[in-house]
């Protein structure tokens, strides 16, 4: 069996992952905790935590909030930035035989050009994660991605100054994904990353306040299954490049369904907050099915369920 995808199989250095299994931006922090326990080298790829120009302290607390099928969070970006990241967590990386693809946001179209500069030739670093669909955030983020011009000139920011495989991560706060899906891709975009969490909130009866100190942030998990699935099947539709799914995936029979709606790979995020071996253990469930039902690779069953006999 050959799991074997690739995430940038129209550039230079193209992008190959020993299986489609990554973790998502901002739930693994940068690995180097998981590592300890867990062999990450088994993985498909690790996506750092969203990185930016500068430390960021993140939001106040509360930041976190369980809900019925999922979570909420608004951590606010929350890191050491991109200097510390090439000094202390990249070395690291390194000596893993794992692809790192290092998830930045910027509050300007400058600054995306300036991280995207910054990583360039880095020992350690195999790709970008371009984020712009973060609602958790005061700059940046989702103002970026919901418009198709301006999500596209972050892209054309960024490919000015690095020659690193990159994906953009797309935000399901939109009518149409596809929209915006095209221009990336038109842009000079690698792959997609589909999607980001969905603005949501919950309120503290007891306090009469929104749960989350910022008021609302970000909904995953379970909940957003079906809606990251829906995005994942139209964006497959409409470009050439692959489509990373991220959103709700909780087992290895969600890997299945998102790669038959035309996902090349799957992140994941919640599930590790439930089972920090998830990812491992996804990757076990995936794998189990395709020997069960003779899947020798992944394009076998990429996009079946939009396909018409």
């Amino acid at each position: 069996m050959d799991l074997t995808v690739n995430l940038a199989p129209h550039h230079k250095t193209e992008l190959r992952l020993r299986n489609p299994i990554m973790t998502a931006s901002g739930t693994f922090s940068n690995g180097l905790e998981l590592a300890k326990y867990h062999d990450v080298d088994a993985l498909g790829a690790i996506v750092s935590k969203g990185t930016t120009l500068r430390p960021r302290r993140g939001n106040a607390t509360p930041r976190t909030a369980e809900t019925a099928a999922g979570m909420l969070n608004s951590i606010g970006f929350q890191n050491i930035g991109v200097s510390a990241l090439i000094k202390t967590i990249a070395p690291v990386w390194e000596r893993w035989d794992v692809p790192a693809i290092v998830n930045i946001m910027g509050e300007t179209l400058d600054e995306y050009g300036t991280l995207a500069a910054r990583l360039e030739g880095v020992p350690g670093v195999a790709g970008l994660e371009v984020n712009v669909s973060c609602p958790n955030v005061e700059a940046g983020g989702l103002e970026f991605g919901q418009v198709p011009e301006q999500a596209a000139a972050v892209v054309r920011e960024v490919a000015a100054h690095s020659t690193l495989p990159m994906l953009v991560k797309l935000t399901p706060s939109v009518s149409d994904i596809r929209p915006i899906a095209m221009a990336v891709e038109a842009a000079g975009a690698q792959a997609l990353t589909v999607t980001n969490t969905i603005p949501a909130m919950a309120i503290d009866v007891r306090t009469r306040r929104p749960v989350l100190s910022t008021g609302s942030g970000g909904l995953s998990g379970p909940a957003v299954k079906p809606i990251a699935m829906r995005n994942v099947y139209l964006a497959s539709s409409v470009v050439d490049i692959p489509v990373v799914a991220s959103g709700g995936a909780m087992t290895g029979l969600d890997v299945v369904e998102f790669v038959m709606a035309g996902a090349t790979a799957v992140q994941v995020g919640t599930a590790t907050f439930l089972d920090p071996a998830a990812p491992w253990s996804i990757l076990a469930e995936f794998e189990a099915w395709c020997a069960a039902e003779g899947v020798t690779c992944v394009d076998e069953i990429r996009g079946v369920a939009r396909r018409r006999d």
